[in-house]
């Protein structure tokens, strides 16, 4: 038998996460069933839908939601045989056992240098986010002018190199100096520490005098407010995500985006990347070949040790990682 490391979630989170909010427990695996198989993760994702999809969706008690790549170790699943890699939605844990249903293989192609984590970020979901916020949502054209806070982020760091690809002036917002050298490394045409600016609304006007036909919202708050007010007439925003709000205590007020949305005729769109699962395999084939072709570059913030997994999360809504946060095994 297989014993299995696994975080739970001890308490729910008031305000900030802290390491106490987590409790380590280990899980006896039962034998293998007919079709089932036995996967063990090699690298695992730390999110930032986490922090609100577990008081949504989860239990005190409950093991910590999340992807992993995982290797196949012992599989009674014509499907999977050993030693494939694939990626799960397990949880927080070192090993489980699958039916096979929702194991998704690495995409045909993958070149043995590639390191695997990827499937966890640019060649992954955060990389599918950005790719279908940008053509689905924002509706990118060549020549838009497109910004994208948390710019150096998993997500934003990709949607600033596919709007780059797609032929648009991209103008990125990000938390460090650090940070704001590496967008400008990956070929941002602008890029500020919105930590640092005297002010944000003069920031984005330097930015891109003329205005934003896309603004893809990773923040939301504050930064999103003061965006509003600088997009173009008929601009497309693409809500992502909110972290400025996710660990508040208690909810952040207005102001409010009426106005400027009413006169500029602006389109606000909130979207969830499932809603293109239908497509996934586009998305993935043409994020793979990008990376292999040195047009999408990727950077991950890996932390070694599943023990850390907390730490590495907490780290992560913290904004000290630079491209995708992951944990390795």
């Amino acid at each position: 038998m297989v014993t299995a490391k696994v975080w739970v979630l001890k308490k729910h989170f008031e305000g900030f996460p802290k390491t106490s909010d987590f409790e380590l427990k280990q899980i006896e695996l039962p034998n293998l069933k007919d079709g089932e198989l036995l996967l063990e993760s090699v690298f695992l994702s730390v999110d930032p839908y986490m922090r609100p999809y577990s008081r949504r969706d989860m239990k005190e008690g409950d093991i910590m939601i999340g992807t992993q790549v995982a290797r196949v170790v012992e599989s009674k699943n014509p499907v999977f045989t050993e030693g494939v890699f694939v990626v799960a939605r397990g949880g927080w844990r070192t090993h489980f056992i699958s039916d096979g249903k929702n194991l998704q293989l690495l995409p045909s192609g993958w070149p043995e240098s590639l390191p695997k984590s990827l499937a966890l970020g640019t060649i992954g979901m955060p990389g599918l986010t950005a790719y279908f916020g940008l053509l689905k949502v924002c509706k990118m054209k060549p020549g838009d002018t497109v910004l994208v806070n948390a710019a150096a982020g998993a997500v934003g760091s990709v949607v600033g190199q596919l709007a780059k690809i797609g032929g648009c002036k991209v103008v990125g917002s990000a938390g460090s100096d650090d940070k704001v050298a590496y967008l400008k490394k990956i070929n941002f045409d602008e890029a500020f520490n919105y930590k640092t600016v005297k002010s944000l609304d003069e920031a984005l006007h330097k930015a891109s005098p003329d205005g934003y036909d896309c603004f893809f919202d990773n923040v939301g708050g504050e930064f999103a407010t003061a965006a509003i007010k600088q997009m173009k007439k008929y601009g497309r925003i693409a809500i992502c995500g909110a972290i400025s709000q996710y660990n508040e205590s208690v909810p952040q007020k207005g102001p409010y985006v009426q106005v400027p949305m009413l006169f500029k005729e602006l389109q606000m769109e909130g979207f969830i990347v499932t809603r293109w699962d239908s497509h996934r395999e586009e998305g993935l084939k043409a994020l793979l070949k990008w990376v292999v072709e040195g047009k999408v570059k990727y950077r991950e913030h890996i932390t070694e040790g599943f023990m850390n997994m907390p730490m590495a999360f907490i780290g992560m809504l913290k904004g000290e990682n630079i491209g995708k946060a992951v944990v390795k095994v």
